[in-house]
């Protein structure tokens, strides 16, 4: 563990950095070295890498890159900092979900599908007498490669008329015609049918095959008098009249209208809408390969670059090994007859063997080239993306990373350590933003930002060599590095009831067997990738939900296109017995609470309600007759008309990205001068917005219904959120903790299960405490939690463990141990074990 600092290439000074809740710091850091910041949840650690030092080295690289070259980047805020002096360029590595289109995959994240495609085409095994093709012929994303039959997407959609009409014995009047729309539009559709002459009263299966034929499926639009309300007949008269119609209307067929909005709609929502009625199979032609024949035929080492592209790979390391090293047989046979061949197929493996080593270190060796990005976890994307970088050789950089380890297993950790010593190796400085303990033991340089969260935080409390943390009274830190915490004692819960489920098949649990605890605290364990959420997250609440008639959307928050969208299926398991005791289901995940900005901590967690109903109740609001909708941002009576509610403007810029400003109308308060004139205790209803949760608790302390409310989401660790917080500017832990904290405010009536996938991710050790507090809490009042963990300190504190494994992908999806934690320990097959031995 490199701890000399001296012969670093100088210092990195950041001088009055006020970004967020900085408080005016002064700071000096190593270049060349690993420096890890570190601090409580919100305590500013963010603010400082990400915000300060990342946000400056791009505005400086963009001020050096043409007007024209600057629009096309996103524009970076302009931190509030004094000066910073020695800063070199910087590349940033965030936590955030996958791309969204499921056309970026693995492969075109590390660009080892542009190596295969060179390999194909230039050392390809090509079938007797056919040209060699460009690499562009192996992309399903481009004219020259994909299926002419699917366009590259593997499978093909139809709309049937089973799909449009899934309840014959309905009439057209009775919206028998599921697809078209349910409101205005799907009215206007059954009227102009209604002046055309169908018998809109019958049910739909007696109308007869042609006409059902016609409106269905008839790509003619014609435009026809809409008298609403009358019969053929009334409507045949009033045409002969010529009376006036209410309006002209266009006919669309609904399978017209189902394509149409499929491919035009801006909308989520209607797309997925829509996307119902189209049933999707696999693609005759390429058998869901997705490319022209003609690049299916051309082979190597006996693969089609499809079928290449779906081994894992740690299977494509053994299959390249032999080609890089020149000892493949099917290598010297290509040297006899097509030496140049040869001399492509060894250089190129040897490029592609390197790169995929880099992202065996990383343990992602049980990813295919394949696997599009959104269903990769934020923890898995952020080493591919570190893996290339590993790759690239730069030379000077600073990286600046945040939280390398989320998602991790300590088995895992120690492989990001060695990759980010290569880095460092390379000439590179590394800036990590980072809460895990094993990657601040092995930092070179610490900067511990805190005391607190929020405005309680944004001072240095150290920042030097590892060793000089000890003597800072004021770090939470420093506990946890030095261990010197008393040791904790459990008493453990015993299960009076198991949920138990058989034949579990998804993913790479195949036809697994397990019995959950009811009425405990679960961890489910293993390394990444070996099945955790897989048969938590998804099978779990899958079996739950449906037993409980509930619908669940366990799919991954990428913003995926529904049809290009193939979802994994369960293909096997079922509950055989435990359901009695479960109740009520809640997953607590860390998908955003909202997607924009006026969804907030305030309006998720109901705490607004009661706030707006105080306001309601004062006498000026009284007096002018403002009910508790006035107070609302989202109702016209009370908002800024010029922002409607947003507070902020969007100002297109000629020539360069649009920027965000706040509303000059309301001044980003959201509200309309009027409203804003009414207050409880001498705040306005956005004044109350502005203040903290720790604020607000003091503000509001006799009013008991708020109080409770805001001293549960100060118990998960948000004391420092702003009530009116947008939701597109938190965390996905933050996220979760306020799920959470909705939940610990209920009555507890017993019998619910928790799921939770990781709720840890981007907590310091500190709040994980205070979490795990709350997780008793729910247990205590008679309820099940069940969560997929890393964190060792939670495993510890858990009355059951089910460990799974022992690797990741193949080699994963079995349970290599289950028990008390103690007992886990004892298991030499675990890769659990020896991390957890050290937290007993």
């Amino acid at each position: 563990m490199a701890k000399n600092v001296t012969d670093v290439s100088g210092f990195v000074r950041v001088r009055g950095a006020r970004e967020h809740n900085l408080k005016n710091v002064n700071l000096d850091i190593p270049r060349g070295a690993l420096v890890v910041f570190t601090g409580v949840s919100g305590s500013g650690k963010s603010s400082l890498a990400f915000g300060t030092l990342y946000a400056e080295a791009q505005r400086r690289y963009l001020e050096s890159v043409s007007p024209y070259a600057r629009r096309l980047f996103n524009q970076m805020a302009i931190p509030e900092v004094n000066e910073i002096e020695g800063l070199p360029p910087a590349v940033a590595l965030q936590q955030q979900r996958g791309a969204a289109s499921t056309r970026s995959s693995v492969g075109s994240v590390t660009t080892l599908s542009n190596l295969l495609r060179m390999l194909y085409s230039r050392a390809g095994d090509y079938p007797a007498g056919q040209a060699i093709i460009y690499a562009e012929s192996f992309s399903p994303n481009t004219p020259e490669g994909a299926c002419t039959e699917c366009h590259g997407l593997g499978r093909v959609y139809e709309i049937t008329e089973k799909t449009m009409v899934p309840d014959d014995t309905l009439t057209i009047r009775e919206k028998a015609i599921a697809a078209w729309p349910s409101a205005w539009q799907g009215q206007n559709q059954r009227d102009i049918l209604t002046t055309i002459g169908y018998n809109l009263d019958i049910p739909w299966k007696d109308l007869p095959k042609k006409d059902r034929d016609w409106i269905l499926f008839t790509e003619e639009q014609p435009v026809v008098p809409v008298y609403s309300g009358y019969n053929h007949e009334e409507i045949q008269r009033f045409i002969k009249n010529k009376r006036q119609p209410d309006y002209m209307g266009t006919f669309t067929g609904a399978r017209r209208y189902v394509r149409h909005t499929f491919t035009n709609t801006q909308s989520a929502l209607m797309k997925k809408r829509v996307a119902q009625y189209m049933i999707s199979s696999e693609c005759p032609l390429c058998h869901g390969k997705r490319l022209r024949q003609a690049s299916l035929s051309v082979k190597f080492a006996g693969y089609d670059i499809a079928d290449l592209s779906r081994l894992a790979l740690n299977k494509l390391a053994t299959i390249f090994a032999p080609y890089a090293s020149g000892e493949a047989r099917a290598l010297k046979q290509l040297e006899e007859k097509h030496p140049e061949k040869a001399v492509v197929a060894k250089r190129i493996a040897e490029d592609f063997l390197a790169r995929v080593q880099v992202m065996l270190d990383l343990g992602l060796g049980y990813l295919t080239i394949e696997r599009s990005t959104p269903t990769l976890s934020p923890g898995e994307l952020q080493r591919l993306r570190l893996a290339t970088q590993v790759r690239s050789n730069l030379f000077g950089v600073v990286y600046v990373l945040d939280e390398p380890s989320a998602g991790l297993h300590p088995a895992d950790t120690e492989a990001l350590l060695r990759a980010l010593d290569k880095l460092k190796a390379s000439g590179n400085s590394l800036f990590v933003v980072e809460h895990e303990i094993d990657v601040i033991r092995h930092a070179d340089w610490i900067v511990d930002v805190g005391p607190a969260a929020g405005e309680k935080g944004g001072h240095i409390l150290y920042s030097g060599l590892p060793g000089g943390l000890r003597d800072v009274k004021e770090s939470l830190t420093r506990h946890y590095i030095y261990d010197d915490r008393p040791k904790r004692t459990n008493d453990l819960r015993k299960a009076k009831e198991w949920l138990k489920l058989e034949g579990i098949t998804r993913n790479n649990l195949k036809n697994l067997d397990v019995a959950f605890p009811l009425g405990v605290l679960t961890s489910v364990s293993g390394v990444s990738g070996s099945g955790k959420s897989s048969l938590v997250s998804q099978v779990l609440v899958e079996l739950v939900s449906d037993q409980l008639g509930l619908q669940m959307d366990i799919t991954s928050d990428g913003e995926t296109d529904p049809l290009e969208d193939t979802p994994v299926q369960t293909t096997g398991g079922n509950i055989t017995c435990g359901m009695k005791h479960v109740k009520r289901l809640v997953v607590v995940d860390q998908k955003p609470i909202g997607r924009t900005p006026r969804s907030n901590l305030a309006t998720y967690t109901g705490l607004f309600d009661h706030v707006r109903k105080l306001f309601a109740a004062t006498p000026m609001a009284k007096a002018r007759k403002f009910d508790a909708g006035r107070f609302s941002f989202n109702v016209v009576k009370g908002r800024c008309p010029h922002c409607e509610g947003e507070g902020m403007v969007m100002v297109e810029l000629l020539f360069l990205p649009s920027v965000y400003t706040p509303c000059p109308t309301c001044g980003g308060t959201r509200y309309n001068p009027k409203t804003l004139e009414v207050t409880y205790k001498d705040k306005n209803i956005a004044e109350v917005l502005s203040l903290t949760v720790d604020e607000a608790a003091n503000f509001f302390y006799e009013e008991p219904a708020i109080s409770r409310a805001l001293e549960v989401v100060r118990e998960v660790g948000l004391g420092y959120l702003r009530l009116g917080q947008p939701a597109t500017e938190l965390s996905g832990g933050e996220a979760q903790r306020i799920k959470l904290s909705t939940e610990l405010q209920r009555v507890q009536h017993g019998q619910t299960l928790y799921v939770l996938d990781e709720p840890t991710t981007g907590l310091h050790p500190s709040d994980v405490e205070r979490l795990l507090l709350q997780l008793h809490r729910l247990v205590d009042a008679g309820n099940t939690v069940i969560m997929v963990e890393h964190d060792m300190d939670v495993i510890a504190a858990s009355d059951w463990v089910i460990d799974i494994g022992p690797g990741a992908g193949e080699s994963g999806g079995r349970i290599v141990a289950e028990g008390e934690p103690a007992a886990i320990v004892k298991n030499e097959e675990s890769r659990t074990a020896p991390y957890l031995a050290k937290h007993l």
